[in-house]
């Protein structure tokens, strides 16, 4: 109920501001946004158990927020190639029968992503998109967690990995100069795989559901 209220808000806000004119081919728009990263992280495959984990054992990445900021370019007037930067931290918990404990600390991700977007609305109103493209997602300086520590893993590592995202939002006009607020909600699908090791040894090796929503709110600038 409460997002049904924000949605028909942001409606009404639009019906009140001054309109801009539709993009056009050539255009770049400039999107500072903040970003709620809230990714899955269960393992679907135990590839090699040298720990011994404990039967029922499962994993879920914590959630982040981030700023990210947006590159979009207008190839035509309704279609557009759209990046992302930026950086998130998350670490990895168990859960099942490893409920509570540490397994993955302070991965930091780099979601590299492309997507081709097409644009609709009328000139001077609202203008709802959708797109998906590839991504590409590198994982930096992440660590065994407090738990794989105790139980002799020394260093973890996640593999760099292709993806895939698709993505729906809108853009709301403020005034004529190019000025809007955006919405914008990604769903990215990735399955990486994790690797700890006691010094050059491997001891365990996991394969992820990772799968994050990306939903981010902000200011957009139209050039």
């Amino acid at each position: 109920m409460k997002t049904h209220y924000l949605s028909l808000a942001a409606l009404a806000a639009a019906m009140v501001v001054p309109g801009q004119a539709q993009a056009k081919a050539g255009d770049v728009q400039v999107k500072l946004l903040a970003t709620l990263v809230a990714p899955d992280g269960k393992i679907t495959d135990v590839k090699y158990d040298g720990l011994s984990l404990p039967a029922g054992t499962q994993s879920k990445a914590n959630d982040n927020v981030t700023p990210t900021i947006a590159v979009e370019y207008f190839v035509t007037d309704n279609v557009s190639l759209e990046t992302i930067a930026g950086v998130t931290q998350h670490d990895v918990d168990g859960a099942g029968a490893l409920a509570g404990a540490e397994l993955v600390s302070d991965v930091k991700i780099i979601p590299a992503t492309l997507t081709l977007k097409y644009h609709f609305g009328r000139d001077g109103g609202i203008q709802p998109y959708v797109g998906a493209g590839p991504s590409y997602f590198f994982f930096i300086d992440e660590k065994p967690g407090v738990t794989t520590r105790g139980l002799g893993a020394t260093r973890q590592k996640i593999n760099d990995k292709f993806g895939a995202a698709v993505q729906a939002g809108i853009d709301i006009p403020v005034n004529d100069k190019g000025l809007a607020v955006s919405f914008d909600a990604k769903r990215y699908f990735l399955r990486p795989t994790a690797t700890w090791y006691a010094g050059s040894t491997e001891v365990l090796q996991t394969k992820h559901k990772l799968d994050p929503w990306v939903i981010s709110a902000g200011v957009a600038f139209r050039f």
